[in-house]
């Protein structure tokens, strides 16, 4: 158990499956992120603004895949 566990609500992308997936919840200015095999451990935690820019360049296409 960890801090994030009495106070955020956890939630993942509608496309999410059941397997390999990430949740994310937004606690005041910080944001979490967890991997949905391990919610025991501690959440990967970012500030409002590192998290406005990864999503920034997520949309730009910044961090697609590469091709095969």
């Amino acid at each position: 158990m960890n801090e994030w566990d009495d106070d955020a609500r956890w939630f993942k992308a509608k496309d999410s499956g059941d397997h390999g997936c990430v949740e994310v919840a937004f606690r005041g200015d910080e944001v979490g992120i967890r991997d949905t095999k391990d919610r025991g451990k501690p959440p990967h935690v970012y500030t409002r603004r590192e998290w406005e820019c990864f999503l920034a360049g997520a949309k730009a296409g910044e961090f697609d895949l590469p091709a095969h």
